[in-house]
């Protein structure tokens, strides 16, 4: 395994990642933004009121995009699987 294979594993690894988490990010920071202008233009300022959202948004979104997550999880353990072989260590 040389280093070349390391980094590109690693690289691989780190758009995974961000592929996860960038749509449930997305769409907490868009609900956490419209209840920070909701308490702006009312001038509620109740620490609850943003966390609740955020969790329904959170669980939401885990359900909606699960498959997405999966697939690509799936994909990118297909792709390790298959470096693990084509280095004849499998």
């Amino acid at each position: 395994m040389t280093e070349v294979t390391v980094l590109d594993v690693g690289r691989d690894a780190m758009i995974v990642v961000l592929k996860l988490s960038l749509p449930l990010l997305i769409a907490t920071l868009v609900v956490g933004l419209i209840i920070a202008l909701f308490q702006a233009l009312t001038s509620i300022q109740e620490m609850t009121l943003t966390f609740v959202p955020k969790i329904v948004v959170v669980f939401v979104g885990l359900i909606v995009f699960l498959p997405f997550m999966m697939r690509v999880i799936v994909e990118f353990g297909e792709r390790l699987f298959d470096r693990i072989v084509g280095l004849g260590l499998g």
